[in-house]
């Protein structure tokens, strides 16, 4: 199993899970059914993400395409309590400044329950003051910054789920160390959050021998 398909299992995986706690409101009374969330009606559950689904970084669509295949599958079955699950999958072509609208379109016009997979450290951040604020369930984001749940008092709504690209970094160090000790490495690396972390995890995992192996 690839590190890719195993990362759209664990979304897909955790992400439905979420939905159980969401649907209970099919076993609750009619006063507290009135009280049900925004994106839960008797007979669907709408979920969103914003995704790069055109641009440089198109590639990862097959994220929001491999969780809607697994809530197909949810949907099949008999959905969650009886209800189908509608993904919403927005394009913001992997650029923050898009983000925060095609955010706003998801919770204020698609009245999303939570946005879920949404891809990018930048374009995650440009958008997670705004969904706290909203109190929208910003949930399994798709980076690895560290970030994610380093302030969780600030941003109680938002949740990260992989390894961070420091820990990443840190891994690829390791085994470069174990077969390759005496080479020298050149880094190209994208300049934000997202790169830095790659770098400074690498930086950390080479320890001592940081300075001498990477040439650029």
């Amino acid at each position: 199993m690839t590190v890719g398909t195993r990362r759209l299992l664990w979304l897909a995986v955790a992400a439905a899970a979420t939905l159980t706690v969401a649907a209970c409101g099919s076993q609750q009374s009619a006063t507290q059914q009135a009280k049900t969330p925004p994106g839960v009606t008797a007979k669907q559950i709408t979920l969103g993400a914003t995704q790069p689904l055109s641009g440089s970084a198109s590639a990862y669509s097959s994220l929001g395409k491999g969780a809607n295949a697994y809530y197909q599958y949810v949907n099949a079955q008999g959905g969650v309590n009886g209800r189908q699950i509608k993904y919403d999958v927005l394009d913001d072509v992997y650029t923050p400044s898009v983000t925060p609208t095609k955010a706003r379109e998801l919770v204020e016009q698609d009245k999303v329950l939570a946005a879920v997979g949404n891809v990018g450290t930048p374009t995650n951040l440009a958008v997670r003051d705004y969904y706290n604020q909203q109190k929208v369930p910003q949930l399994f984001v798709n980076t690895g910054a560290d970030t994610w749940g380093a302030d969780y008092n600030k941003y109680p709504w938002t949740l990260g789920w992989q390894p961070t690209y420091v820990t990443e970094g840190k891994i690829y160090a390791h085994n470069i160390l174990q077969n390759e000790p005496n080479d020298k490495i050149g880094v190209l690396y994208q300049n934000d959050d997202y790169g830095q972390d790659y770098l400074h995890g690498l930086q950390q995992g080479l320890g001592s021998k940081a300075n001498s192996m990477i040439v650029s």
